[in-house]
């Protein structure tokens, strides 16, 4: 077994630079237990400075497609819970990414340890969320990379490279916690087809997910008041920037007031007009 690399931030580019998926979660496992452990030892190791990729290293499948070239499958059919399976295993391959690279790519910022400790933790619990639906999708005669997948996953990554308190907006407090809404019919569908795998794979998601959107409300309201600024005013605007998609009702009002997120912050903009005409939430 090869050796980590000696800091956390080199411990995150080697995750980042790791292309098979069930490598790349393994890696992610190996350096949050050494992260903890030097925590618990009162030996930290060093954060040390990033040099992240612009996007990370990914398997030659699964293909990725322009969201418009996706194929249609009935959710209810067994190719299309086959396909909702395999688009869950990618959202979390690219979460896994996603809490590693805000280790790597913001170091220049000064953050309080426990940022990286509420990250790796996400990036270690995001690899056995991968790994759960890898494993539900082989008991199935499928595998991760089988089919196609969304080309557009790291878009918001992308366009916040160079703003901490944009990724914090988009990516926890947006993209995850959509993950919060539509996570209970998936559970429902599961069930309703009798695959306990899946349902056991979906509820640890849950029930952990709520933890990283939770991460991100509390670091987006450190900054905030680091920096003397309204968080809502803030989220507000930085959603506008840097999001793609549609908020889209309705929306688990419980599970984002657990994770810190108010309604005020998130209805505000579901009903908005885009500057082209078109309202915000009409795309599925």
């Amino acid at each position: 077994m090869t050796d980590l690399p000696a800091t956390l931030a080199a411990c995150a580019d080697a995750v980042l630079t790791t292309a098979d998926g069930r490598a790349k979660t393994a890696l992610s496992k190996r350096c949050a237990e050494a992260w903890f452990a030097g925590r618990d030892a009162g030996t930290p190791m060093p954060i040390g400075t990033g040099n992240p990729p612009d996007n990370p290293a990914r398997p030659e499948k699964p293909e990725l497609l322009n969201p418009r070239d996706m194929p249609r499958r009935r959710p209810g059919s067994a190719a299309g819970r086959l396909a909702l399976l395999h688009a869950v295993a990618h959202i979390e391959l690219n979460a896994v990414d996603l809490h590693w690279d805000i280790i790597a790519r913001f170091t220049a910022t000064k953050m309080p340890m426990g940022f990286y400790d509420d990250w790796v933790k996400a990036a270690a619990e995001e690899s056995k969320h991968f790994n759960l639906v890898c494993d539900v999708l082989e008991s199935l005669g499928s595998h991760y990379g089988a089919l196609p997948a969304h080309a557009f996953m790291w878009r918001a990554a992308a366009d916040t490279r160079d703003d901490l308190l944009g990724r914090l907006a988009v990516v926890p407090m947006v993209l995850e916690a959509r993950g919060l809404d539509v996570t209970p019919s998936m559970i429902a569908l599961f069930q309703k087809a009798d695959l306990p795998g899946a349902v056991s794979a979906l509820e640890t998601i849950y029930a952990e997910e709520v933890s990283h959107v939770a991460y991100g409300s509390k670091w987006f309201h450190f900054l905030c008041g680091r920096g003397d600024i309204d968080p809502k005013e803030a989220f507000h605007d930085l959603v506008r920037r840097y999001f793609h998609g549609a908020l889209k009702p309705p929306f688990n009002e419980e599970k984002r007031a657990e994770a810190g997120i108010p309604p005020d912050f998130y209805w505000p903009l579901a009903d908005e007009v885009s500057p082209a005409g078109h309202s915000r939430n009409t795309k599925p």
